[in-house]
C-alpha cells in the first residue's frame, strides 16, 4: 500500500528554523550579563529550598534571552538576584558570580551596585498594578527617576515622562500624565512600566512575565514593543516567561529552567524545530496548535518537585516519560549537543533524533 503524504501545515506559533534571522547579534560583541554557576536558596521552617542550582547563561547587547519553566522552577529568583533583589532573610544567594561588563554585581559595594539600578540595569515586574504606586500619577512616578538620577527640574522631567508615554505608545500622553495607575487599563499599566525601565537608557531589561493576565493580542502588541525597543536601543533583554508561545517570534536563545537548574539552552528557531530535553518536549506539546484542531491538549504528567527534597539523579525523573534506571541515580550534566546547544538528559540524543523525525 503506497505511503500516504500529508500536506504540511506550519504553526505560526513555531518560528520556521530554515528563515534567517535579520536580528540576530553579532558573536564578536563583548557579553553583556555572564552568570555563573549562580547558587540561591531560601531558609524556612519546613527546610532549605534550593531554589538556583548552579545557573549559568549570558546575555550580548542588542540580544534577547528567553529563560523559561514552570512556576517554580527558579527562573524569576535568578533575575533578582542578578538584580541584587532577593529578600534576605529567607533567601540567599549562596554561590557563584554575575558579571555585568566585566564587573561582578555579586562583590560590588552595596552602593555602587544600587547606583547600577535604573541606570544601567532594569526590571519589569510581573504585576504592574501592584508594582506601581497607587497614590502617585504616573507622571509622578516617572518623573521621579530623572529628578533623581539626572536631576533634573520638576517641568523638564514632566515633559520627559510625557515624552515616554509617547515613545510605549499610550495614547494621548499629555492628557493622562496625570492619571494613576487604576485608571490604565492591563496593557496600558504594563506600557508604563515598560517606560520606567526604558526612562534612564538601561544596557540591560530584564522583563519578568510582562504578559500574564493580558488577552493575547495585547501580549502579541507588548512582546512587539519590547522588540522594537530592544532593536532601537540596542540593550539587552532577559524575558522570564512560563509561555513558549508569546517568545517565538522576539527571542534569539531561549535557556529552559526545571528545579531550580537550566535544562536546555538553544537558539530559539533550533529549540522549537528540535528539542533536546524530555521536558522541552512536554513544554512545546502543550502549546495549541492550528493544525490540531480536536485533539486533546497535551499536559505533563505530575507536578514539579519540593525543592526542600529534589529527588536524586534527574530531578525531572519523576514525570519523564523517557526516564530508565541512570535518570533516577545520576543527575546528568549539561552536555554538549551543538554549537550554542546543552541539554541535561542522558538521553538528549534520543529525544533530538525524535523531534528531526
Amino acid at each position: 500500500m503506497p505511503q500516504q503524504h500529508h500536506e504540511h501545515r506550519p504553526d505560526p506559533h513555531r518560528p520556521d528554523p530554515h528563515r534567517p534571522d535579520p536580528h540576530r547579534p553579532d558573536p564578536h560583541r563583548p557579553v553583556l550579563l555572564d552568570v555563573r554557576d549562580l547558587q540561591v536558596e531560601f531558609r524556612t521552617r519546613d527546610g532549605v529550598a534550593k531554589a538556583v542550582n548552579g545557573v549559568s547563561y549570558s546575555v550580548d547587547a542588542g540580544e534577547t534571552l528567553a529563560v523559561l519553566g514552570e512556576s517554580g522552577s527558579g527562573k524569576s529568583v535568578t533575575a533578582q538576584a542578578v538584580m541584587g533583589i532577593v529578600d534576605s532573610p529567607p533567601g540567599f544567594v549562596t554561590g557563584g558570580q554575575v558579571f555585568f561588563r566585566g564587573q561582578d554585581l555579586l562583590t560590588m559595594a552595596p552602593e555602587t551596585r544600587r547606583r547600577l539600578r535604573g541606570a544601567k540595569l532594569a526590571m519589569i515586574f510581573q504585576d504592574a498594578l501592584s508594582a506601581l504606586n497607587p497614590v502617585l500619577s504616573v507622571g509622578t512616578q516617572l518623573s521621579e527617576m530623572f529628578m533623581v538620577h539626572e536631576d533634573m527640574t520638576r517641568k523638564d522631567s514632566r515633559a520627559k515622562a510625557v515624552e515616554l508615554m509617547e515613545r510605549v505608545r499610550i495614547p494621548a500622553a499629555k492628557d493622562r500624565v496625570n492619571d494613576y495607575p487604576h485608571q490604565f487599563s492591563g496593557g496600558m499599566r504594563q506600557r508604563i512600566m515598560i517606560a520606567m525601565a526604558l526612562a534612564l537608557e538601561p544596557d540591560l531589561i530584564i522583563a519578568d512575565e510582562p504578559t500574564t493576565a493580558l488577552d493575547v493580542t495585547v501580549q502579541a502588541q507588548v512582546m512587539d514593543l519590547l522588540a522594537e525597543l530592544r532593536r532601537e536601543y540596542d540593550m539587552g533583554l532577559i524575558l522570564i516567561t512560563h509561555d513558549l508561545g508569546v517568545v517565538a517570534d522576539v527571542a534569539d536563545k531561549i535557556a529552559v529552567m526545571y528545579a531550580g537548574r537550566i535544562v536546555e539552552t538553544a537558539p530559539v528557531r533550533e529549540l522549537y524545530a528540535a528539542p533536546a530535553h524530555p521536558y522541552t518536549r512536554g513544554l512545546l506539546d502543550s502549546i495549541p496548535r492550528l493544525d490540531r484542531k480536536g485533539e486533546q491538549l497535551y499536559a505533563i504528567k505530575g507536578l514539579p518537585p519540593n525543592l526542600t527534597a529534589i529527588p536524586p539523579g534527574c530531578p525531572f525523573n519523576p514525570r519523564c516519560p523517557r526516564a530508565q534506571d541512570i535518570c533516577r541515580t545520576d543527575r546528568p550534566p549539561l552536555f554538549p549537543v551543538a554549537p550554542g546547544r546543552t541539554s541535561a538528559c542522558h538521553f538528549w540524543k534520543e529525544t533530538l533524533d525524535e523531534g528531526q523525525r
